[in-house]
């Protein structure tokens, strides 16, 4: 079982090289083959991520969901579906998700959830909601450029 593993890790870091080079397809092929010898709830996820890459959300939310029932702790599944959705325009049905992915017990950058927040509230002009998930992104995260942007953004609209 160690060797299988080993062998899943080093496909799932080609796929991750790949995707970042673009070659969206061979990543989505490399993240199988590593699925096929040792299913994790990252590589559902990131392959997931190249298939909302190339616009196939509904695809990039069923690998989410799979690596959700695979680890429920792992937030990344969570927000990333919460972005989906966003891009959809499906913005109420998000909020759960990044609200689930900012509280996961096993998330690095619970920022990108409260910032996903943050830019639904925006989007519905509810500015005081969304200053609030900026600056608890901030707080998660005081380097995280996106959210100090959007939280100047908010606090022009109030003067």
């Amino acid at each position: 079982m160690d060797d299988r593993r080993q062998r899943a890790q080093e496909l799932f870091a080609r796929a991750y090289q790949a995707q970042m080079q673009g070659e969206l397809r061979h990543a989505a092929d490399l993240y199988t083959e590593s699925l096929a010898l040792f299913p994790t709830a990252e590589a559902y996820t990131f392959r997931g991520w190249a298939y909302s890459f190339q616009g196939d959300y509904p695809k990039a939310i069923e690998e989410c969901l799979r690596a959700i029932e695979l680890d429920p702790g792992f937030g990344n599944p969570y927000n990333d579906i919460g972005a989906y959705l966003i891009e959809q325009g499906r913005l109420e049905e998000a909020v759960p998700w990044l609200e689930k992915a900012a509280q996961a017990e096993r998330y690095d950058s619970p920022c990108f959830a409260l910032f996903n927040l943050g830019r639904i509230y925006e989007r519905q002009r509810q500015l005081g909601k969304a200053h609030e998930q900026y600056e608890k992104a901030l707080a998660s995260n005081p380097h995280y450029v996106p959210a100090q942007r959007a939280l100047k953004r908010i606090r022009a609209q109030w003067n």
